[in-house]
């Protein structure tokens, strides 16, 4: 499918309070985990680096797309603030196919507990990766890999249509590690061994998919902005 897409910054949700301390994942629902107070700084950090960054014509549509996650609408907001004032057009949606992976029964649990509390289907995951790989192991009532990259490729064509009625060539993808690779490489079209190559990005990580530039492949060049001094993945 032929795009008028231009532009396409992927951007890992903040810091969350999850990620500070794992032990509230048995208290919150994944979904409603929040930002931590480093997190909403960083948030705010990137917006302020993204106006420097996306140089579009003035009154030109500029969208973010978030996962529906407590972090990362938060994140997107956090970002919108520092945006806005550059770009008043910009407006905020929700995409539920950017939401992080479904961990199923592992969900919550610290990865060294799982062969205790669930021995037999941690066994069987753990055997899944051993023959097949970690991208096609589906862990137990959740997803894997795979299943992430096809959901985010469904996506795909909300963001086609968006730019084709609308004139929205510009987008800023708010989501999560796992999520963000997927979509790299979906959109790329990479060979999956490509993602399970990649170390997560950081928090509030920039990364810029420019549908302008020509690489190697012949498609969409996937790079860190050097300004924003994101390790490459």
């Amino acid at each position: 499918m032929n795009s008028n897409i231009q532009n396409i910054y992927l951007v890992r949700h903040g810091q969350s309070r999850g990620n500070v301390d794992q032990a509230v994942y048995g208290t919150t629902p994944d979904h409603a985990i929040a930002l931590s107070e480093l997190g909403e700084r960083q948030a705010t950090a990137s917006g302020a680096a993204l106006c420097k960054l996306i140089d579009i014509p003035a009154g030109e549509p500029l969208r973010i797309w978030t996962s529906p996650y407590q972090r990362t609408r938060k994140t997107a907001e956090l970002l919108a603030a520092e945006l806005r004032p550059k770009f008043p057009h910009l407006d905020l949606c929700e995409h539920i196919n950017l939401c992080e992976q479904q961990f199923g029964l592992f969900d919550g649990v610290p990865e060294e507990e799982l062969p205790q509390r669930f021995p037999d289907e941690y066994a069987h995951y753990e055997l899944a990766v051993r023959h097949g790989g970690k991208f096609w192991a589906r862990m137990p009532l959740g997803e894997s890999r795979f299943d992430v990259a096809i959901r985010v490729h469904e996506a795909f064509g909300t963001f086609h249509r968006d730019a084709e009625r609308n004139g929205v060539r510009n987008i800023i993808i708010i989501c999560h590690g796992v999520t963000l690779r997927a979509f790299a490489m979906m959109w790329r079209h990479l060979q999956y061994e490509w993602l399970d190559r990649q170390p997560n990005p950081s928090n509030c990580d920039i990364y810029h998919i420019d549908a302008g530039a020509s690489g190697d492949d012949g498609r969409y060049v996937y790079r860190t902005s050097a300004e924003l001094g994101g390790g490459a993945i």
